[in-house]
């Protein structure tokens, strides 16, 4: 598997997030709904990576700058039929090496906290992320669980 930050400009990456925006869209309120359009995504603030493997997209992940020293983990999504295969923990420690490549000192992420999401609070937990307050411009949300990681 090859992972490689990416432009958000083929055909198959645009289809991916966007049966990631109409998951989260099934799964969470609206209001509750934190996941990035393709738009906010190609900011100059976010770094995108993708995963492929044997030219197949199986996996995408990102960073928002929040200032200097804090970043956000967005856009985590590995491809239903790969899901449990390894690949989201391939990326995620690949973006956590980033990041502190980057400077950064503490990498924080919102996910949901229903049973769905369970498999993606674990992996967090695994990797070091602990439970926190709301952090940047989130409120307190009963749909909504928030880690934190010091790189």
């Amino acid at each position: 598997m090859e992972i490689v930050v990416d432009d958000l400009s083929g055909p198959e990456i645009v289809g991916f997030l966007a049966e990631h925006i109409q998951q989260m869209r099934s799964l969470t309120p609206l209001e509750s709904k934190h996941a990035l359009d393709l738009d906010s995504l190609r900011k100059s603030d976010i770094t995108f990576w993708s995963a492929v493997d044997s030219d197949s997209l199986v996996g995408c992940g990102a960073i928002k700058r929040l200032d200097a020293s804090h970043a956000e983990l967005k856009s985590m999504r590995t491809r239903p039929a790969r899901q449990r295969s390894g690949i989201a923990s391939q990326l995620l420690a690949h973006i956590l090496r980033e990041a502190k490549g980057m400077g950064f000192t503490r990498l924080s992420l919102e996910t949901g906290s229903t049973e769905f999401f369970m498999p993606a609070r674990r992996l967090y937990e695994k990797f070091g992320f602990r439970h926190c307050e709301p952090f940047a411009d989130y409120q307190p949300d009963p749909n909504s669980t928030f880690m934190t990681k010091i790189l």
